[in-house]
């Protein structure tokens, strides 16, 4: 009987749990650049993009709604 419960109370290999598979995960999306052409960009990436226009501009006086929507666009096109 001694060796019938000392035969129980050792783990069984098999049981642990098994690794994970990282051929099953998704990669995951970064926040600095929409990862489809029909996601919406964050208003911190239209942001940047915007003030990268203005600058591109010479930083002169221009309308700062239109930089913004034209930024939004390329964003959205998947261009920069």
């Amino acid at each position: 009987m001694a060796r019938q419960n000392a035969q129980k109370s050792q783990p069984n290999p098999a049981s642990k749990a098994a690794p994970e598979r990282t051929e099953d995960k998704k990669p995951v999306a970064t926040a600095s650049a929409p990862t489809n052409k029909t996601a919406a960009p964050t208003q911190e990436q239209i942001s940047r993009r915007a003030y990268e226009i203005f600058q591109a501009r010479g930083g002169t006086h221009g309308n700062p709604e239109h930089d913004w929507h034209q930024a939004e666009r390329e964003l959205r096109l998947g261009r920069q």
